[in-house]
This record gives C-alpha cells, structure tokens and sequence, in this order.
C-alpha cells in the first residue's frame, strides 16, 4: 500500500472513528451535569451505548468500501429510532442540543455506506425529514433547534462521510486494479517464458534426436561420421543447456539470423535441401525474437511433421513491415494446429501481426506477419 493511500486511509479513520469519538465524549460529559435527572440520565446512557455499539460494530465494514450490503433492515431501523427518540428527549430538556442532534445522522452515516448507491440519498433526505418531523411533534422545539439543527446535522455529517468513503473507495478500487495488473504481469512473463522454453527445448531435442538416430544408422559403416553426429548432438544439448539458462536469467536475444543459421545446417543435416531468399538483417530488431520463434518452430514441425525434401524460407520487408514465409514440400496428415503454432499466434497478435498457414497438396506453407510502428 503507497504512501498516498495510506494517508487517505488515515484521513478515513479520522473521519469515520474520530468524529464519532469526539461526539459520544461530548454527549457523556453533558450526561454528568445531572441536568436530566437519574432515569432520563439512565435512558440515554441507554441511547448511547445502543447507537455508538452499532455503529462501532459496522465501522470495518465501512472500512471495506462502499455496496457492502450488511445487516438487516429491521435492525437499522430499531438502532435510527432510539437515536431519535434521545435526541427529542434532551431537546425537551434544553433547547440547543448541537451534540445530541447528531445522533441520528450518526445511524444514517453507517447504513447508508452499506446499501446500494441509488438508495443512499434516499435515506439521508428520508432520515432528515423524520428528524424534522420527531423533532417537532415530540420535542415542540423552536424551528432552529427542531428544523435546522438536526436537518443540517444529518445532511452535513452524512453528506461528508459518504464523500470521504466514496473517495476511499475509489483508492480501494485502484489498489485492487494495480494488483490485478501485477498478477497479470506475472501471468504474462509466465506465458512468455513457457512459450521461449518451448521454442528452445522443441527445437533443440528435435534436432538432437535427429543426429542420434544418424550416428546410429552410420555406426559400423561410416564410423566418421557417426562420431561427428554424435558430437553435433552434444554440441546440441549443451546449446540448449546455454540457452535454457539464458531463459531463465531473462537475457535470451537470439537473432534472426543466428535462428535461420541453425536452421538450415539442422535441416540438411536431416537431408533436407534448406533455400533462404530475404535479409535477415533488414527485419526491425524488435521483431527478430519474434520471427527467430516462428524460424524455430517451423524447422521443428518440419523434422517432426513431414517427408519434405525441399524446404524455403522467404524474408520480405517493406517500409517496416515484416512477411516471413517458411514452406516445405512434405506436409503431413492434416490435423490440429499444435500449441507451438497456437503459442505463435498469441505472440503475434500482442504485437498486432498475425499467423497463417496454407496447404496446397504437398506443400505446407507457415506464413508470419508483422510490424513496427512508425
């Protein structure tokens, strides 16, 4: 909680608890003059304990922001009536009873801020006009201290409250947005590092059990090259080790060169002839983790997916805006997209681009655009 909101709340509690304080040791102290006599004296006492229990007991809920329904009606109106009913008797007493008079405002203040928002200004004017009328029927005040006294009491008192609660509230509502912002920032950072891992482990480990499966086939033939296989696939493991580390340290910045570079020599390590047409250097470097993912993703589905024989990838950039194609000549059975392209899409739209695939036949083509604003 900042700094800001922690001054709002205090600022809250001065006016919710303080003010009521401030009210209940006033009107005490008026009850220790005697002027009342024992059984009057008894009765407010009574009047007190009521009004400032209750209200006491629904201050945390005030505290939790407004349209927090609480309590039953019955009750509220049980606890506003024998606030009433003290303030007429001590104004049959004398005359100006500043203190007393707040009383029921006291209980409108604490209902109101547990009820709909279009029922509050209903209550605070209905309270003020059973006031004003209590007051002139029960008390026979004079018209300031039956009228104007308690009317702008519960006007004054309540309108204050509700507009330090509804500015509370609205500092509530904003903590409570930033810390859905942090865990969707959390959320997303999740998102991105499950979707780098798996352009990096379903890349890699693809590869690797390529060259395995290589040096397998050439042990007893061609012992030479079995053993330069099988050191591409350690040299393999321990690239993806490397890059997995850089994942989680959050430095991976791979370029799309770099990517297409290990492309090609993994596709014609598989007997695939690899052709790039473009510049990879010519694509904006905000967008090169993005399509170096697509270069990965595509090269994995096509060791994985298809019999291509032929595989190219075309780069076209125009005025920052960026076609990346990566086709190949062996598409597979027809199927689901799998969450590698589905994880593409996603982080192509969060930068407006899109993803496409075409079949036509045998040919598979897998289709990234995007762009830099300018």
């Amino acid at each position: 909680m900042g700094s800001g909101t922690v001054g709002v709340r205090r600022m809250t509690w001065g006016m919710v608890v303080g003010a009521p304080v401030l009210v209940g040791v006033v009107s005490a102290i008026d009850l220790l003059t005697g002027r009342y006599g024992p059984v009057m004296t008894a009765v407010l006492t009574v009047v007190l304990l009521v009004v400032f229990g209750q209200y006491l007991r629904y201050t945390p809920h005030v505290m939790r922001g407004m349209d927090h329904r609480v309590g039953p009606d019955l009750e509220h109106v049980a606890t506003f009536a024998v606030a009433v009913l003290g303030w007429a008797l001590v104004v049959r007493v004398q005359p100006i009873s500043a203190v007393w008079s707040v009383l029921p405002a006291l209980v409108v203040s604490y209902v109101v801020t547990v009820r709909p928002g279009w029922s509050r200004w209903l209550l605070v004017f209905g309270g003020t006009a059973i006031v004003v009328a209590a007051g002139g029927v029960l008390g026979r005040p004079s018209l300031f201290d039956g009228v104007l006294m308690p009317g702008l009491s519960m006007l004054v008192y309540t309108g204050s409250l509700l507009t330090q609660l509804w500015f509370w509230d609205v500092v509530l509502r904003l903590e409570k947005a930033r810390e859905t912002e942090r865990a969707l920032a959390v959320a997303e950072e999740r998102l991105r590092f499950a979707a780098d891992l798996h352009d990096i482990q379903g890349h890699h480990l693809q590869a690797i059990a390529l060259k395995a499966e290589l040096a397998e086939r050439l042990a007893g033939r061609d012992d030479e090259q079995a053993r330069r296989h099988a050191r591409d696939a350690a040299d393999l493991a321990r690239t993806a080790l490397r890059e997995t580390r850089d994942v989680v340290q959050g430095y991976r910045r791979a370029s799309l060169g770099t990517e297409i570079t290990n492309a090609v020599g993994v596709l014609r390590a598989a007997g695939i002839d690899a052709e790039v047409t473009g510049d990879a250097a010519a694509v904006p470097p905000p967008l090169q983790p993005l399509f170096g993912a697509l270069v990965r993703e595509g090269t994995t589905n096509v060791l994985r997916h298809s019999r291509a024989r032929r595989c190219r990838l075309e780069i076209v950039v125009v005025d920052g805006r960026v076609d990346v194609r990566l086709g190949n000549d062996g598409a597979g059975a027809p199927g689901e997209p799998g969450a590698g392209i589905a994880g593409l899409r996603e982080r192509f739209a969060a930068v407006g681009g899109r993803i496409e695939v075409e079949a036509d036949g045998e040919d598979f083509t897998l289709i990234g655009q995007a762009g830099v604003s300018r």
